[in-house]
């Protein structure tokens, strides 16, 4: 098949976890023999923020590490959809696109029908921003990809779309998996700051416990203030600034724990929808421990693939258990692996979103 997805941006990862999954799922598609094409904007602000810190030697590490991925990169008001989407089987618009492309796209297959179309969303706003997903036409698309149940039913209640399917995000184990390095500290976070989603769960969960367990601690990430950076500083916290996605295995492996802390969107709004970084991190196989989020969907088995704490003296009391019992992280970092391998990697999406484009082209309609 050809297949066709806009995205924010494939190259960069610079505050942009879409680009994880799209790299596992791209990746896997190749792989099967499909023909991959992906857009993204010349100017988007990813890329634009990342070569403004790094310059372009992370580009260069991208091509190294993903060479058969590539972006073509276009200008919205020049982009030639007749001849982008000429032949094309499956079409895929993510929803950080501006809502003029995603406009046009969908007056374009409904135009055509040649091809079937999907809108893809990985982000909290149907729940915390309806009117700016309202805005988005979506009535010449197929469906939509949503990366949770509560944002799947989100569209289907609000009249958005017709169709919605639950496609959570996955690792790619093609990267993501177990490798050996010398273990130099106790414990490993990465994720941004978080705009103040998470500011008082950062402390309460990560450095505060850290802080008082006199544990060596590396976080990871960008869009951390001065202040935040004062914070991490005071409580004995090393800060390594943005980490390449592809390297965090690299990282995970001279860890001995990590942790979880979900923004507030989604532990209030959006149960069932963790993170990328725990499906990464498990297919690692580093233990972790996770502040309280409500797994609705199954997707893991709390206690067994990873460890809860409902605050930040569990969390003290789950860290120490961690680093102090071998058995225990050896069990969680076995089950945690057979999880991801059997359910969560970016195979088994990509078989899911084949199994939902069939559906599309028999006309039938899945859950």
């Amino acid at each position: 098949m050809r297949i066709i997805l806009f995205y924010h941006s494939l190259v960069s990862d610079w505050n942009n976890g879409n680009a994880h999954f799209l790299r596992g799922v791209a990746s896997e598609l190749l792989a099967r023999g499909h023909e991959v094409r992906v857009y993204e904007p010349e100017n988007g602000w990813s890329l634009a923020n990342l070569r403004a810190e790094h310059g372009d030697a992370p580009l260069r590490e991208f091509e190294r590490v993903y060479p058969g991925l590539r972006s073509n990169y276009y200008a919205l008001d020049t982009l030639d959809l007749d001849q982008i989407l000429d032949h094309a089987d499956l079409v895929i618009v993510h929803e950080w696109n501006d809502h003029e492309l995603v406009r046009r796209i969908g007056a374009h297959h409904a135009r055509s029908r040649g091809y079937r179309l999907l809108f893809h969303d990985t982000h909290h706003r149907a729940a915390t921003d309806p009117a700016s997903i309202a805005a988005y036409d979506l009535s010449g698309y197929d469906g939509v990809l949503a990366f949770g149940g509560v944002i799947r039913d989100l569209y289907l209640k609000n009249g958005w779309a017709a169709q919605a399917w639950t496609w959570h995000e996955a690792a790619d184990t093609r990267l993501f998996h177990p490798i050996t390095a010398v273990q130099r500290g106790y414990l490993v976070w990465v994720g941004n700051w978080g705009d103040d989603e998470r500011t008082a769960e950062l402390h309460e969960f990560l450095i505060d416990p850290v802080r008082d367990l006199h544990l060596h601690a590396m976080v990871y990430g960008v869009r951390y203030p001065d202040s935040a950076k004062a914070v991490l500083a005071d409580a004995g916290i090393d800060y390594g600034g943005w980490l390449p996605n592809f390297r965090a295995p690299e990282v995970f492996a001279q860890q001995r724990v990590t942790v979880h802390v979900p923004r507030r969107p989604y532990t209030c709004a959006l149960p069932g929808i963790p993170t990328i970084r725990v499906f990464e991190a498990l297919a690692c196989g580093i233990p972790l421990v996770s502040a309280p989020w409500d797994d609705t969907e199954s997707l893991f088995t709390s206690g067994v693939d990873f460890l809860v704490a409902r605050d930040g003296v569990e969390m003290r009391r789950q860290l120490r258990a961690v680093l102090n019992e071998p058995a225990l992280a050896q069990s969680l970092i076995q089950h945690g692996l057979a999880t991801i391998r059997t359910r969560h990697t970016c195979a088994h999406r990509v078989d899911e979103l084949l199994a939902i484009y069939e559906s599309l082209m028999a006309g039938e309609a899945i859950s």
